[in-house]
């Protein structure tokens, strides 16, 4: 099945469009020809992530809270809910937000998608495993979720969201799909937006000691934007209603993450321990069975040229360490 977006879309309203990976979709999606209604409040998104696309006649940019009922000027064919703070450095300062926009927000989302017969997308995330006692992580593991406990804000909003969206397709018929991402990374990303790629990235370009959580050892599994992009778009054109993973299998303990980082960069930066979050997640890894059975979808940039191009990319912008 082609899952080229030009053949399927005419008209995408992308939520959360000025966020990292938000903003990526939306020239995606614009490249393949398909018009673009970009919705953000800003609250975490920049307008520097989109402003090369503003020039482009198939694309609106419409400042607005999701978690507030919201419309589009035309009726789309596709609706991508990728609004949300998603870093925990963004999730921990806009908690009350964080839970309105999976919350409010999906259900304005998924209204506008109703209202227009179209296709409906939701970005879930890895979160909703929590500190997974299933290892890797399939789609019928229900995970293991504190839901009381600093991170809850933002897993208990996506899990909530992939019930009302469940919900939605049982009871209306929207047609809903529903992708979970799995630590995705690259340019756009912001210095300080507490995620451990950006981190590394910051900390070793400005010389400063690389600040390893706990003794390291705890994994993740980064994905490249440009492969979590084209996973996306896949599941948004088969019609999976899912929820599917979207990630890497291979993992990297913080530790190599740092090393790797150093090396790359040709810092000359030392490690640093510093204490471990609250319920931060010993391992993360998607078993991507699923996309690659269903969506003909795995990723194909690897760790070292992924990390490559973002390094490059913090090198040669002014906007990569903003304050926030």
């Amino acid at each position: 099945m082609s899952t080229s977006p030009a053949q399927k879309w005419q008209h995408a309203v992308v939520t959360g469009g000025a966020g990292f990976v938000g903003s990526h979709l939306c020239s995606s999606l614009l490249a393949a020809g398909t018009a673009v209604t970009c919705v953000d409040d800003f609250s975490t998104g920049r307008r520097e992530n989109v402003a090369h696309l503003l020039g482009d006649p198939g694309f609106t940019l419409l400042e607005a809270n999701v978690a507030e009922p919201f419309d589009v000027d035309r009726p789309p064919d596709l609706v991508l809910h990728f609004a949300s703070p998603a870093s925990p450095a963004d999730y921990l300062r806009l908690p009350i937000h964080t839970l309105e926009t999976g919350s409010s927000g999906t259900r304005h989302a998924l209204a506008l998608a109703h209202r227009a017969g179209a296709r409906f997308l939701l970005a879930s995330t890895s979160e909703v495993y929590g500190d997974p006692q299933q290892h890797p992580q399939n789609e019928r593991y229900w995970g293991n979720v504190n839901p009381v406990g600093p991170r809850s804000v933002y897993d208990e909003a996506k899990r909530f969201a992939e019930a009302l969206s469940t919900a939605q397709a049982e009871a209306c018929g929207t047609d809903v799909g529903i992708v979970r991402l799995f630590n995705t990374y690259g340019p756009r990303m912001r210095g300080r937006d507490g995620r451990a790629v950006p981190t590394f990235v910051r900390q070793a370009l400005a010389g400063e000691p690389l600040t390893v959580t706990g003794d390291g050892r705890q994994t993740r599994s980064l994905c490249y934007v440009d492969d979590t992009v084209r996973g996306v778009l896949a599941a948004a054109a088969h019609g999976l209603r899912g929820p599917v993973n979207i990630g890497n299998p291979t993992e990297l303990t913080m530790l190599e993450l740092a090393r790797l980082v150093i090396e790359l960069t040709g810092s000359s930066s030392e490690i640093r321990y510093i204490e471990r979050p609250t319920d931060d997640p010993a391992v993360r890894c998607p078993d991507i069975t699923l996309a690659r059975d269903k969506l003909q979808w795995e990723p194909r940039v690897t760790a070292e040229d992924g990390l490559r191009r973002t390094i490059d990319w913090f090198r040669s912008t002014t906007t990569a360490d903003p304050a926030t």
